[in-house]
């Protein structure tokens, strides 16, 4: 009952809340936020082709079994192996916040390019290393993968915030993030047969970083920090963005950081607690199912590669039709925006946990388990709609920061998350060992919702244009010394 009397009362308190849809001068057709929404759909893929290629690859890469025997196999164990995957979020962790600040102040054309060309480049080194250096080289060669990804997130979210009108933001939001399931299913898909074939487990690597130089140079000539700066947008849609967007001020790069205000937030602590748990379900799944799948349920790499991939392909259809629910259910304002961002993100972790607790139920059948685990997956769809969109809704001149802020220090779940579960499960063939990292998970899922559902809040905050606060505070100032 107290869960849901603070649910209801953060409901009632929206009312600064930004809905305002203005879709009177809305530009028919494919326009330029549709473009820039497509590059940076196709920045997110591209990265998470290079984040979650070695999710497969290090299969390949310490096993034999279906993959090409001509090429090395390196003799990582398992816990050697938790540390490897894990070792990516070691620079991821540290990027977050810098970037979020730097895409504010310089714009995030630039910055999403040269991480992009970094990223490439390691990528593309990746087997060298492997293959020649100590297992230490190659979790650096990770580290720096992770220092230049940590700029996607902010950048893009910055990005968003000056190109997807209030109306459309659901959607556009989802299509964009979505590049990340949609990058996860090509890739493990795509993965377990590269790794079969003539150019082995190396091929996972030079795909996917050639893939991201091409990416790169094209969003030198296409992409645009904002609709003002675009080279060839019609007034017509620039005006239509610029008027929906009426909590995002043309001067953010110029305005001073709230920090105080910031750290103190109570909504953005929900958000970092809710972001903590996320990383770590997701993370640890992400990494480590293909393995359950090879050693519980016994599939070779070509079907490991099929069945992994499943449930993010699941997770992107399910992010594309929440995104169009949502943005149907906040036009109309069927729900207050609190209770429809929270009832997503409820379905995203406690659908998600609850699907990872009936694991227990299913002792033999492996269709069962691999239903059970692609549910518990595609779930995770809701976040999107969920606690992901809500840093636009608490400061859209400072959505990017607050990426940064949260999925920076979440990061620390997503390199225990693969890290702890890699000592949990010593035994790789040992279902029970997976049913207790797959339990905790689902208790972590559910205490962070938990503490979103009675905490969050979709109010726009006072500190988001602390140049209009500090001149109200100066008025009130002058109005009490006349008195």
């Amino acid at each position: 009952q107290a869960v849901c009397s603070s649910v209801m009362d953060n409901s009632q308190a929206t009312s600064t809340t930004v809905l305002d849809i203005r879709d009177n001068g809305k530009p028919p057709g494919f326009g330029s936020r549709h473009c820039q929404a497509f590059m940076t759909f196709l920045c997110m893929v591209f990265a998470y082709s290079m984040r979650v290629n070695l999710s497969v690859g290090i299969v390949a890469m310490t096993d034999s079994k279906g993959s090409n025997p001509d090429f090395m196999i390196l003799p990582w164990s398992t816990s050697r192996q938790g540390i490897i995957l894990s070792s990516f979020f070691w620079g991821y962790l540290f990027t977050q916040i810098p970037a979020g600040h730097m895409a504010r102040k310089f714009g995030p054309k630039y910055l999403l390019f040269g991480a992009m060309l970094v990223c490439s480049v390691f990528t593309l080194l990746s087997p060298l290393i492997a293959e020649n250096c100590s297992w230490i080289y190659f979790c650096l060669t990770r580290v720096v993968q992770g220092l230049a990804q940590g700029f996607f997130f902010p950048c893009v979210n910055t990005h968003m915030a000056k190109w997807a009108p209030t109306s459309e933001r659901s959607r556009i939001f989802s299509f964009v993030f979505g590049g990340t399931q949609f990058g996860t299913v090509v890739t493990l898909f795509v993965a377990g047969y590269l790794a079969a074939g003539p150019w082995g487990w190396p091929s996972i690597f030079y795909t996917t970083g050639l893939c991201g130089v091409l990416w790169a140079v094209a969003w030198l000539f296409v992409g645009a920090n904002s609709p003002d700066s675009h080279p060839s947008i019609s007034d017509s849609e620039r005006e239509y963005i610029k008027s929906a967007l009426v909590s995002s001020s043309a001067q953010s790069s110029t305005m001073p950081t709230p920090w105080r205000n910031i750290v103190t937030s109570g909504p953005l602590w929900a958000l970092l607690i809710v972001h903590l748990g996320q990383n770590w379900g997701f993370w640890m799944l992400l990494t480590m199912l293909p393995n359950y799948f090879s050693h519980v349920l016994g599939f070779n790499i070509k079907s490991n590669g099929l069945i992994s991939s499943i449930p993010y392909m699941v997770m992107w259809g399910l992010t594309i039709l929440f995104s169009w629910i949502a943005d149907y259910i906040n036009e109309r304002r069927l729900l207050p925006l609190n209770v429809s961002r929270k009832m997503w993100n409820t379905i995203a972790h406690w659908g998600g946990a609850a699907a990872l607790l009936a694991l227990s139920l299913i002792s033999t059948s492996v269709s069962g388990a691999v239903i059970l685990l692609t549910i518990s997956v595609a779930l995770n769809a809701g976040v999107y709609t969920g606690f992901l969109t809500n840093h636009l809704d608490l400061s859209p001149n400072f959505a990017g920061l607050l990426m940064g802020i949260t999925n920076g220090l979440s990061n620390v779940t997503s390199i225990l998350g693969p890290m702890i579960t890699g000592f949990i499960v010593s035994d790789q063939t040992s279902r029970d060992q997976w049913m207790v990292a797959f339990y905790i998970s689902a208790a972590i899922f559910f205490a962070g919702n938990l503490v979103f559902i009675i905490f969050g809040s979709t109010d726009i905050q006072p500190w988001n244009d602390p140049l209009r606060e500090d001149s109200k505070n100066e008025k009130e100032k002058k109005s009490s010394n006349n008195i």
